[in-house]
């Protein structure tokens, strides 16, 4: 299938001007410390509505690499990750650029960031038919346990407190069922609000938990507080024999977030110091690590663009999100009635092609906009929060009301800001909550669909072997989360002790 077939669901204009807007966004806030990918990618989400199913995806999945490389212009020019995926670069970017030029560490950056999006491209390319073609063969039983094993993983790799977080996510479930039951068709939990029978609007959901309660934090803060910079020498450029000293740092970087990005709820920040220590320990100068190394800026960089292909692998394929950021990106799926999963391979090569080559196309163009526009991003930088706050809030309610074109939206948004501005203060966690809620439908389904087949018998969960090959893995997660929680509590113990 040639280009030009495969962007039949979408002209190449349109698309073409997804993928700058969602660059632009996507860099912009994640240069700006305490915005970052979330809320990015959840102030684009309601615009999505408005453009065909491949455009909005690929406008959410721009903004979604522009942010992982946006977060490394503030690590760089400031010693302050813009998001935590940047902050593994923080170290040897930061002095780099005092010690040589900021232009060459965000060269280093931009130029790993790049080759780590091709690479995860590739992986996506070459890998995602392949495991659909195997999730073809699993049956509602073994859906059921992938979507706990995700619940699980993101709980157990990506929050600071298990337990916390498996509250948010069972919180997230029992939001994911308000609604028209799908078997029944009864009303549940809609408390008589007729906006809530086709369930929560996740646009609402998603910017009350990550803008509104960003925007408490913020205004918790000084209003008039903004960062400083020495403009320097901010043009990006490397030498030929520079990028081939970073060459293997790039394909170590690559290799390890292909890998990580992969595993639903571990994500960019594991990849990240994973890939810096693999990039050390690789590194035929290992002791300028830490002092302004070019392979210690490329091999984070490389590795957080790398897993933003391999996180949509589990996605595409399998219908699970690993992450806050893809649950919403699952969101413009969902909105367009389109079901990510092994039929969606089967069903739509089409759309599936043509967001393998936007995808690609996106890290092509990053690198452009990057070269064009990271001292404008840097500038950025020196805005206070007095003229940032309102800009996010207005976009929000702009965003949010026009979903839906609902006040309720607007409310439950605002709820949701304030609750969850409470649960970050004591460690819960938002992520585990939106993911638990685009997730719930499929588990449900999935759940009694498989005990009406058995006629009540739980034992479906457990007889063939791909189930009791899930179910091992859900036991050695909970294993692994059970030991981390207990390693956490001694810490804390001897430390109390110590004081």
């Amino acid at each position: 299938m040639d280009i030009l077939a495969s962007f039949e669901l979408a002209s190449i204009g349109s698309a073409l001007f997804a993928i700058g807007l969602g660059l632009f966004v996507g860099m912009l806030c994640g240069a700006l410390p305490g915005l970052g990918l979330i809320i990015a990618v959840t102030l684009l989400l309601p615009l999505s509505y408005t453009m065909g199913p491949v455009e909005s995806i690929l406008l959410l999945l721009a903004c979604y690499q522009g942010a992982e490389y946006g977060g490394s212009i503030s690590a760089i020019v400031l010693g302050i990750p813009g998001t935590a995926m940047a902050a593994p670069l923080v170290t040897d970017g930061f002095a780099m650029a005092k010690t040589e030029s900021p232009g060459k560490a965000l060269g280093f950056s931009l130029y790993g960031s790049t080759f780590g999006g091709i690479f995860g491209g590739i992986v996506l390319i070459f890998f995602a038919e392949p495991v659909a073609r195997f999730a073809l063969k699993l049956a509602d039983p073994e859906f059921f346990l992938l979507g706990v094993v995700g619940l699980l993983a993101v709980a157990a790799f990506g929050a600071v407190d298990f337990i916390k977080a498996m509250i948010s996510v069972a919180l997230g479930l029992l939001c994911g069922m308000v609604g028209i039951d799908l078997f029944s068709g009864v009303p549940r939990m809609t408390m008589g609000v007729l906006a809530l029978y086709d369930g929560m609007n996740i646009a609402a959901v998603a910017v009350g938990l990550f803008a509104f309660s960003e925007i408490f934090v913020m205004i918790s803060a000084p209003m008039n507080s903004s960062h400083t910079f020495t403009k320097g020498d901010m043009r990006i450029r490397l030498t030929l024999k520079e990028m081939v000293y970073a060459f293997k740092a790039m394909v170590t970087g690559s290799v390890v977030g292909s890998f990580i990005g992969a595993l639903p709820g571990v994500g960019s920040t594991v990849s990240g110091y994973l890939a810096y220590s693999g990039a050390k320990a690789a590194s035929s100068k290992p002791e300028k690590f830490g002092k302004g190394s070019g392979e210690g800026i490329a091999a984070p960089d490389a590795a957080n663009n790398a897993t933003v292909g391999a996180a949509l692998l589990p996605f595409l394929a399998l219908g699970i999100p690993g992450s806050a950021s893809i649950a919403i990106i699952a969101g413009a799926f969902i909105i367009h009635g389109i079901q990510p999963g092994p039929q969606l391979m089967r069903n739509n090569p089409d759309m599936i092609q043509a967001i393998f080559i936007g995808f690609m196309a996106t890290t092509v163009v990053m690198f452009f906009m990057g070269k064009a526009l990271t001292t404008v991003f840097a500038r950025a930088l020196v805005t206070p929060n007095a003229f940032l706050v309102p800009a996010i809030l207005i976009s929000s309610i702009i965003g949010v009301y026009s979903s839906r074109g609902q006040m309720f939206d607007l409310w439950l948004a605002l709820g949701l800001g304030i609750i969850t501005y409470v649960m970050r203060r004591l460690d819960y966690s938002p992520a585990g909550f939106l993911i638990a809620m685009v997730l719930a439908p499929i588990i449900e389904t999935s759940f009694r669909r498989a005990l009406v087949i058995s006629q009540g018998d739980y034992s479906i969960f457990i007889t063939r072997g791909y189930s009791q090959a899930i179910a091992a893995i859900i036991l050695a997660t909970l294993a692994y989360a059970i030991f981390r929680s207990v390693r956490r509590l001694r810490q804390q113990r001897a430390a109390t002790s110590e004081s």
